[in-house]
């Protein structure tokens, strides 16, 4: 995904290359990469909001419950909120919408105040005029999105013009930084294979969650009284938004065909689900029709606390249909905990090899999910086989990868730092 490398030897005298970043909001996942890169010692970092909305407590539409984040969203990078001309609260094609955005990527005396201008995401309003005021100013664009081919169906005719105006996008834009192969597929598609890429993995705080699912060892009995688990008995664990398209309920008929199809009287499993949201009373009142007693449902856990329920867990399970990323895999993998994903899952081809960390199966194929289930749980030492090779893949899936990527990506650009 890399282009020559001979691109990028020029080194600038004055040290730091100047980096702004657009954003919607401050994001729980991106805080601490954010903390990273300013540590950076020739990389001159300014983040640009264009709400504060996550800082203020909102409601999730897709938790259903108000949201307020558990750990530091602003600190150890410098940030800027701009002027805000809509603001509804949640991120869409016309909101947040800012104004003085080509004014605060121009100096005072008329040069570009940046040396490149990184983007996340382009479906938006505030997204489309940074990209075109940074090209006005001939500041670089590095772009930077979640989105993939198989992401949902679309006509022909909405599809046609998704075309035709990434046909104008790519003229404005100098390279991409895709976070996984699917990523990498869908710049490819639509950018063509002429557009450099630099690989920039979607990547968690592995530190964070390695180190707070082992201190959370110590009490895991405490946890266990507190759902109602028997000790000795492995669990099964979602945590997702309870959305129609996260799939709680093909994991619900798949643990049923597990306890009715394979031998469980020794160790009858319990499946814990983490996450609040519109489907939650359906998947209650499905849970009582099959007479399923050992599931436990928890409502929503904030950032620091989702390492105790990585800890207890045997397996992590994501049955989702068009999740492009899903970095909640990161997270359980990060804790020691091997996964089970479905092949819609993005993260997938990049974090999970058969047998391996864990498995892929089919999207909507409930007896192959059940299958994978049997499999993990065949003995405890197959789960923590599992669960070690998961922690050993993430390692190398982190923030010093995005580094390298976004180093790269700048040496190429600006011509300013070293890769």
């Amino acid at each position: 995904m890399t282009p020559v490398s001979g691109l990028s030897e020029g080194f600038s005298a004055s040290g730091k290359v100047r980096l702004a970043y657009l954003v919607s909001h401050p994001i729980q996942y991106q805080a601490p990469l954010l903390r990273r890169i300013a540590q950076e010692m020739d990389i001159d970092l300014t983040v640009l909001f264009g709400s504060d909305f996550s800082l203020r407590g909102y409601k999730d539409e897709g938790f259903g419950v108000e949201v307020e984040w558990d750990v530091p969203l602003l600190e150890g990078y410098r940030s800027e909120f701009l002027p805000r001309l809509r603001d509804t609260g949640r991120v869409s094609p016309t909101s947040p919408l800012n104004r003085g955005i080509y004014k605060r990527l121009r100096a005072a005396n008329g040069d570009p105040a940046f040396d490149a201008l990184w983007v996340h995401g382009y479906a938006s309003l505030n997204a489309l005029q940074a990209i075109l005021a940074a090209t006005a100013l001939g500041i670089p664009v590095l772009l930077r999105a979640e989105s993939w081919l198989a992401d949902r169906s679309r006509s022909l005719p909405r599809l046609a013009v998704k075309s035709f105006i990434f046909s104008d996008l790519k003229n404005l834009v100098t390279a991409t930084l895709p976070i996984g192969t699917v990523n990498a597929r869908y710049w490819r598609h639509y950018f063509g294979h002429e557009m450099p890429q630099f690989l920039m993995p979607y990547a968690v705080d592995n530190l964070f969650f390695a180190r707070r699912a082992e201190d959370a060892a110590a009490s895991e009995q405490q946890l266990r009284s507190e759902l109602g688990l028997e000790p000795g008995h492995p669990v099964i664990l979602f945590a997702s938004k309870l959305q129609q398209r996260k799939h709680c309920d093909h994991l619900i008929e798949a643990y049923y065909s597990l306890l009715q199809d394979h031998d469980t009287s020794g160790y009858k499993p319990y499946l814990v689900i983490v996450g609040n949201g519109e489907e939650r009373a359906n998947l209650e009142a499905r849970c009582r029709d099959l007479g399923l007693a050992n599931v436990r449902f928890t409502g929503f856990q904030n950032q620091s606390v989702l390492p105790r329920y990585f800890q207890l867990a045997d397996v992590f399970v994501l049955p989702s249909r068009h999740e492009p990323w899903g970095l909640i895999v990161n997270e359980a993998m990060a804790a020691g905990c091997p996964v089970i994903v479905s092949s819609d899952v993005g993260s997938g081809p990049d974090l999970v090899t058969d047998g391996v960390e864990g498995y892929i199966y089919p999207v909507g194929d409930v007896p192959a999910l059940t299958a994978a289930l049997s499999r993990v749980l065949s003995s405890p030492e197959a789960a923590s086989t599992m669960g070690h090779a998961a922690r050993r893949r993430i390692a190398a899936w982190s923030f010093e990868e995005d580094i390298q990527g976004l180093r790269r990506a700048l040496a190429y650009t600006t011509r300013k730092l070293r890769a």
